[in-house]
């Protein structure tokens, strides 16, 4: 196994530049010109998109950034002491020790302990002192293999193991009273799973150590993991999540008093965090781990997290369920105008109605097949675009409340649609309905009343209640809003067509499946069982707007791949058949890694897309599918045309920005 540092990776006392970018480029580079990359561009890159996310600085003056590459081609590390020192997102200031950690995508599990020591011995201070100290690179490379207990140094890592021997000293109260001691039980866990998981580990651990509290915590990292048995969690009197990323079986914890955080937290402040861990266990009303309803690895109760968030993502809950019933009847809609355009194709709108209460299967009389298969398929589908609004409120009041909600939120959606306020009443019926029953379920009832809330109490009550407010109260004011809403937009088809696309196509492109994305499209939806040609159009703009940031990442991920690291690149693949069949959120992982560039672009191309589709009068009678509906669309070459033009915009600009960003960091 070769050194993961040597002397030339390491740079002492130099001006490496005024941002943590400056010197991740300048580290990146000595990767390079060591051999242990093949490419600064991909490198840099990955680097800087893993620190885009969360600051790596943490307390004492120390950064650890770092990145997984298939650039790199062994696990490496890079280290600069910079004069000046360089904020790298530290509360107490910038660091002057900084430590690159670059790790291939396969790095084998040796390497990646190793890379975890040495991210855990930067937690003692005897350590950084030394290194602080250190008047040479050579010496810099000795302690770091003593830190790891590799190479000829080894025996000089003990200086850097006192700190657990002097913390375990100073935690006398430990052992003082066994029974009164609090037992805390903690999970790490970031992103790359390296250093993070590990450093925040320490962390809590050395904390509550001198604290005087039994602590012990499960590493879901990337280097082996210590994992926490269910006689400790049980044992708990509070559980600590320091995590960037969705905690493995969280069910674990179930009923747990707990507190949250990202993993940086847990190394910046763990008294702060075991503090709120415990006043969450002494508060009768505190957070505690909800029983989810599965055991997967994004499984947590309805009831955690703040009010604004968990109501954002109970709206998101509602929307997702909901598209099947759009996608899927508004497609059969699509379908049945095809088949009465082959009979009737130039006579106004079909009377289904009528065509159904005249003709059978088995008695066609004067209507002909295709006609009759047309009209059954629009009454099919129809069904499903009726349920798209009660779908949506019943999901959401299930975001809130589980499943208690759910028979409360189809009846309020049902409301929303008798009193004409639309998908807007709909959110609003679905919120109402999933806090009322969020608040029924809270109350502490005997066990004989409690086994009736759920499937008899809650559901009525909630419906009583949210149906009265919807139907005497909500429901006019909701339908003025909507309708107002929807008598502008589409105004704006006429003379404004222009103008509303690039609205609609900035909108679909702003957000990638967030609230503004999914206002855009519901908007379209709205009016399209009406088979309106305008509403046709605005569909079709929709649709053609939220194909192009996926597309348009998988592009540049193929004109400029030295730019992408290889996850981004693999990425890229995958966003071209989710961007083909208009799934927007396939830019997410491009967005989240460099929102100051990415969302730019795809606005940029959204706007034209949405702008040359409403111009050129193209009509989508399908409220989905993506490149797969174009031959149901009016005017396809143009549907073509639209997308193919707002793709390569939005990618042209987003290579040109990351390009500028790269050369800028490499020439400074």
């Amino acid at each position: 196994m070769s050194d993961l540092i040597t002397a030339d990776l390491v740079l002492l006392d130099e001006n490496l530049g005024d941002t943590r970018f400056d010197v991740i480029a300048k580290l990146a580079e000595a990767v390079v010109k060591a051999g242990r990359a093949t490419d600064f561009e991909q490198l840099y890159a990955a680097a800087e998109a893993r620190e885009s996310k969360t600051d790596t600085g943490i307390p004492g003056g120390i950064a650890i950034p770092h990145c997984r590459s298939a650039a790199v081609t062994e696990p490496t590390l890079a280290m600069a002491r910079p004069n000046p020192a360089v904020s790298f997102g530290a509360k107490d200031g910038p660091a002057d020790l900084i430590f690159f950690i670059a790790a291939p995508d396969g790095a084998d599990q040796a390497h990646l302990k190793l890379l975890s020591t040495l991210a855990r011995s930067l937690m003692k201070k005897s350590f950084t002192a030394a290194l602080r100290e250190a008047s040479s690179a050579d010496e810099v490379v000795d302690l770091v293999n003593g830190a790891l207990g590799v190479g000829e140094k080894k025996a000089e890592a003990k200086p850097a193991e006192a700190a657990p021997a002097a913390a375990e000293k100073e935690a006398p109260k430990a052992s003082e009273s066994a029974s009164a001691v609090k037992k805390i039980v903690a999970v790490t866990a970031c992103p790359t799973g390296i250093a993070h998981t590990y450093m925040a580990a320490d962390a809590l651990k050395y904390a509550a150590e001198e604290l005087g509290y039994d602590l012990k915590v499960e590493t879901q990292g990337s280097s082996g993991n210590e994992t926490l048995s269910q006689a400790d969690i049980d044992a708990a009197d509070a559980v600590i999540f320091a995590v960037s990323v969705n905690v493995r079986d969280r069910n674990r914890f179930a009923g747990k008093p707990f507190v949250e955080s990202p993993v940086k937290r847990g190394i910046d402040e763990p008294k702060e965090m075991i503090a709120e861990a415990l006043a969450e266990a002494e508060n009768p009303n505190g957070a505690r781990v909800a029983a989810a309803a599965s055991t997967s690895d994004d499984s947590a109760g309805a009831s955690e997290g703040a009010w604004g968030s968990r109501i954002y993502k109970a709206v998101m809950t509602g929307i997702s369920y909901m598209i099947p019933f759009v996608a899927a009847g508004g497609i059969l809609v699509a379908l049945g105008f095809v088949f009465e355009a082959i009979t009737m194709p130039n006579l106004g709108d079909v009377d289904t109605k009528a065509i159904l209460g005249s003709a059978t299967l088995f008695n066609l009389g004067d209507v002909h097949w295709t006609l009759y298969l047309g009209a059954v398929l629009q009454t099919i589908g129809g069904f499903g675009l009726s349920l798209m609004v009660p779908a949506l409120a019943a999901y959401i009041a299930y975001g809130l409340a589980q499943r208690p909600g759910i028979a409360p939120g189809f009846i309020a959606g049902s409301v929303a649609l008798a009193v004409n306020s639309g998908f807007l009443g709909g959110i609003v019926g679905g919120i109402l309905a999933g806090l009322i029953a969020y608040a029924l379920g809270t109350l502490k009832l005997p066990r004989w009343l409690g086994s009736m809330m759920p499937v008899v109490i809650t559901p009525l009550v909630t419906s009583l209640v949210t149906g009265l407010a919807m139907y005497l109260l909500l429901g006019a004011p909701l339908a003025w809003v909507m309708t107002t809403l929807q008598v502008w937009l589409t105004s704006m088809s006429g003379g404004s067509a222009l103008l509303l696309g690039l609205i609609l196509g900035a909108m679909m492109a702003s957000d990638l499946g967030g609230p503004i994305n999914k206002a855009a499209y519901l908007f379209a939806t709205a009016g399209l069982s009406s088979g309106a040609t305008v509403n046709q159009e605005i569909m079709a703009a929709v649709i053609i707007s939220g194909m192009v940031p996926p597309l348009a990442m998988a592009l540049a991920t193929t004109l400029r791949p030295k730019l992408f690291s290889e996850t981004e690149r693999e990425n890229g693949k995958a966003a071209w058949l989710l961007g083909a069949s208009f799934i927007s959120e396939g830019a997410i992982p491009f967005a989240s890694a460099d929102p100051a560039r990415v969302i730019p672009s795809t606005i940029v191309g959204g706007a034209l897309a949405g702008a040359i589709s409403m111009s050129a009068h193209v009509a989508s009678p399908a409220p989905h599918g993506g490149i797969w509906i174009i031959g149901l669309a009016q005017n396809p070459l143009m549907f073509f045309v639209a997308v193919l033009a707002g793709t390569v915009l939005s990618a042209l600009v987003y290579v040109v920005l990351k390009s500028m960003g790269a050369r800028s960091k490499a020439s400074a």
